[in-house]
């Protein structure tokens, strides 16, 4: 799931994705069409009634295109947008759990400026984060591939996209981006992202390919990683994520998935 670090009343907060979709009946009139024409083009929205309501905190995306004062669906039927990640909202808890208003921070899963071999886990300044995108990643969250946490302890953490660069990337080509994803330990990740000279940006899932996911190890999982999570904690107040990452804070574990918290 994405995520995005945004600007809101001058105090920053993380956001949580969320497409507005159609309803029921939209959904069948648009698809109706689709199988009609062979196209989504020239389909009418009437995005007042057609469209699922969302909170009213729900914002659409920048590059959304607007038509009398309402967002224009995508080719897919959805608009994207983002909700604010709210300290009482049962749907984002596990999102909640990563960032704390209090103290202004986020904790973050990134390679460590000391040894790039290695991770990190730090508490990182929201301010740090604004505009960027990031990927939740942990106990409760697309099956938790990385191995964080359980269920009696769970783990979540926030990935910046392009944080993790690969350092070899394979040519864009099927055969050979198959090769990579099953073959190199650099391909042991969910996708690749080109960021391209001008400014565009070009995603390879490995389920694009018809690849598993996640399968067996992984490069994030199978690295080590260090706690960096102190100064900003207030022992007392703070969530119990961030006051658990600072009582192992300075501690090295050889794989995420063998952090663990002192009860």
């Amino acid at each position: 799931m994405a995520l995005a670090v945004m600007l809101q009343f001058m105090k920053p907060y993380l956001w949580a994705r969320l497409d507005r979709k159609p309803n029921k009946q939209a959904e069948k009139r648009f698809k109706k069409y689709q199988h009609s024409q062979k196209s989504c083009k020239g389909f009418t929205w009437n995005v007042e009634e057609d469209f699922k309501r969302v909170p009213e905190t729900w914002i659409p995306a920048h590059r959304v295109k607007h038509h009398n004062g309402h967002p224009v669906p995508d080719e897919h039927g959805h608009i994207p947008g983002w909700v604010p990640v709210e300290k009482d909202n049962k749907q984002y808890c596990w999102h909640s759990s990563v960032v704390d208003y209090e103290v202004g921070g986020a904790l973050v899963l990134r390679p460590s400026a000391d040894d790039e071999g290695m991770l990190e886990i730090a508490a990182v300044p929201l301010t740090a984060l604004l505009e960027q995108t990031l990927e939740l990643i942990g106990t409760n969250v697309n099956g938790n591939p990385y191995g964080l946490g359980s269920k009696k302890q769970p783990v979540h953490c926030l990935v910046s996209h392009g944080s993790v660069q690969i350092r070899n990337p394979p040519p864009v080509d099927f055969q050979q981006l198959c090769s990579w994803f099953q073959e190199s330990p650099e391909g042991r990740v969910e996708g690749i992202v080109w960021h391209c000279n001008d400014g565009t940006l070009i995603k390879v899932h490995r389920h694009h390919l018809g690849l598993r996911w996640p399968d067996e190890e992984t490069c994030l999982g199978d690295r080590s990683v260090v706690i960096h999570v102190d100064g900003m904690v207030d022992e007392y107040n703070s969530k119990d994520l961030f006051t658990s990452f600072s009582r192992l804070n300075g501690r090295c574990f050889s794989r995420l998935q063998d952090i663990q918290f002192e009860l």
